[in-house]
């Protein structure tokens, strides 16, 4: 804030409250990840798009980058504990992710693929908080390796 030579109110006056604050950079951090799985998606061969998903989104790197990962695996339980109505900007960056991802999977239905591809976001992003819970390399390892053996399998074309 120095750099930009903002006050800290200048700063907070910009979202409207710190709720706002939490809301826009929950947004842009989704965003961030969202591009990134796009551009593993993107660089998969025919048919593999999901699976380079996956193996981006269960990298040890991943689990690793606390502060630039996927910000539901590190936000999820607070946003659970805000009311409901300040959870609504959250819901629906999520429903925006979900929909970004959700063409890239295999179904035979709109609304198939959207029920595959919550399962697996949610489970994927259950699986990164645990991991990083764990403070050993190998237990970390284990986990990362064997969720992404099984998430591959269940959303195989």
């Amino acid at each position: 804030m120095r750099d930009l030579r903002l006050t800290h109110g200048g700063f907070y006056r910009h979202f409207g409250s710190k709720e706002g604050l939490v809301v826009a950079a929950f947004e842009a951090a989704l965003k961030e990840w969202g591009d990134r799985a796009l551009a593993a998606i993107e660089n998969a061969p025919a048919g593999g798009e999901m699976q380079a998903l996956i193996d981006a989104y269960l990298d040890p790197r991943h689990c690793k980058d606390i502060a630039g990962g996927c910000p539901v695996a590190a936000l999820a339980a607070e946003v659970a504990r805000r009311p409901k109505a300040s959870r609504r900007p959250f819901l629906q960056a999520l429903r925006a992710h979900i929909r970004r991802m959700e063409r890239y999977m295999p179904g035979r239905t709109v609304e198939e693929r959207r029920q595959k591809t919550i399962a697996l976001f949610t489970g994927m992003a259950g699986t990164l908080t645990v991991a990083r819970a764990f403070t050993d390399e190998l237990d970390r390892r284990a986990i990362l390796d064997g969720a992404r053996k099984f998430y591959r399998g269940a959303v195989k074309p």
